[in-house]
């Protein structure tokens, strides 16, 4: 009998622990007491190593939340920033509530001389940055949320490689977990030959330090400070159709000229101090342009060692101010209430709000979790679209003709609250519409999904979407 008040007393205590500690995230909160329940010790120790807030952690206090660069790298960053003016951003200009948002989002400056285009696949996209690497002649950084061993894996290996020992200075970065089945081999293959390789919390390490749930989900090549990619692409065949399961696969991403680069710069220094422990402080890394691009682009971080959910806050902003038109492209939908209120109100009042999502999704569980937002959104208005010619994987968001969003962060709680990501905000016309004419073609491929066939789904599924969506905010 008395073994029995013990463990009672200690669930108690477990469930104490976690709602004292996530009781300003409802969602989180529900989410690990459904698994404390159904794994009484096992949801408890899951909890400990995986669900520690990182800004709690003593690495982050000691320094600080995020790293400063020294003065001559703020000055030359924020030259390049600039004021909104209606020429250059005119919905924009007539939005001042959005920007304001905008404009106080820490560390993410309007840049003004830039050139974008925009890459659609990998097709596109692997060969330009390629070649850029093969243009490089002072310095690459290249960060990958996952690089695979494979054939389009080893010719990015082989091009740094054959960069490094050309003289190039090559510094890359992969995540432990996005990239754990990468070979000690393939780094070692680099280091020998030169390039710096860091992996970005390794899983073994996070597990024991309690960051385990963290991951660094940013794709970023910067060339020579001149240059820059950023988007949905990680490095592996599967993104060309290599994986039979999924098939083709639909991805965008951006290559960037001129001053927004000196933000992809600012954030890749910070992510080489965090696994490095160096402060890059070389002048060369933020050099002087000649581009004469006059578009607007505006580089938002976000991640769980910032005060603010930036990324979130953009989307909500952008949302809430949408007049005609909200389009979005996600591979996983998991909003948090905030975006999915966002989206029932501006559907109810009369923008025309459409989702694309995969008709073949890469995570059952997600898709689960995702499909069960469904039927209360489409109630709204909301319209939803599954993606049937193979695996969307873009995160692109496109409001009104006031600005568009293009990088890593999907449409879920996991990159609002837990992931490092890095998206790109857009405000020239020309480049919202090439978004907006490869959104009406992904429509072209997708199926639209009615709510009077969706509420008939079988009840089997119904349960499996309930499951799903109590553990979706820790997804």
């Amino acid at each position: 009998m008395v073994w029995l008040v013990v463990a009672l007393l200690l669930f108690i205590f477990q469930i104490i622990t976690i709602l004292f500690h996530e009781f300003r995230y409802p969602s989180k909160t529900v989410a690990w007491l459904v698994i404390l329940f159904v794994f009484p010790i096992i949801g408890f120790v899951m909890y400990y190593f995986l669900a520690k807030e990182y800004t709690h952690r003593k690495i982050v206090r000691r320094r600080g939340l995020r790293y400063i660069p020294d003065p001559y790298h703020e000055s030359r960053r924020y030259a390049a920033s600039s004021e909104p003016d209606e020429s250059a951003m005119p919905g924009l200009w007539r939005e001042p509530r959005l920007y304001a948002l905008l404009n106080n989002i820490p560390s993410a400056s309007f840049t003004k001389q830039n050139e974008v285009r925009v890459l659609t696949n990998a097709q596109m996209a692997y060969p330009a940055i390629l070649e850029a690497l093969e243009g490089a002649k002072e310095y690459i950084h290249f960060e990958f949320y996952t690089i695979r061993h494979d054939r389009i894996g080893t010719q990015f290996q082989q091009m740094l490689i054959r960069k490094a020992l050309e003289g190039v200075k090559v510094r890359c970065i992969f995540d432990g977990v996005g990239s754990y089945k990468l070979e000690t081999r393939f780094m070692n293959e680099l280091r020998q030959a030169g390039v710096e390789v860091y992996i970005f919390l390794p899983p073994l390490i996070a597990f024991f330090d309690k960051r385990m749930n963290y991951r660094n989900h940013r794709k970023i090549v910067v060339v020579d400070g001149i240059k820059g990619y950023v988007g949905g692409l990680n490095v592996g065949d599967e993104y060309l159709g290599g994986n039979p399961n999924l098939g083709f696969w639909r991805d965008t991403h951006l290559e960037l000229i001129g001053d927004s680069v000196y933000s992809l710069q600012y954030t890749f220094i910070q992510d080489w101090q965090f696994v490095s422990g160096e402060r890059l402080a070389d002048p060369s890394l933020f050099p002087e342009h000649d581009n004469t691009g006059c578009k607007r682009v505006q580089m938002i971080s976000s991640g769980p060692d910032a005060h603010w959910d930036a990324i979130l806050e953009m989307y909500f902003g952008a949302i809430t101010t949408a007049k005609k038109r909200i389009f979005i492209t996600t591979p996983y939908f998991i909003p948090d209430p905030s975006i999915s209120m966002g989206l029932k109100t501006a559907a109810i009042s009369g923008v025309d709000v459409r989702v694309i999502y995969p008709a073949k999704p890469d995570s059952k569980l997600v898709n689960y979790a995702s499909l069960s937002y469904f039927e209360e959104l489409m109630q709204a208005g909301v319209r939803f679209y599954s993606y049937q010619k193979g695996f969307v994987h873009s995160k692109v968001l496109i409001m009104d003709d006031i600005l568009a969003s293009v990088g890593t962060a999907n449409m879920d709680m996991r990159s609002f609250f837990s992931n490092f990501e890095l998206n790109a905000v857009l405000y020239d016309k020309e480049t919202i519409q090439r978004l907006e004419s490869d959104f009406l073609q992904d429509l072209k491929d997708s199926k639209e999904l009615k709510l009077d066939v969706f509420q008939k789904r079988p009840r089997l599924q119904k349960g499996l979407e309930v499951a799903a969506r109590l553990l979706s905010p820790l997804f």
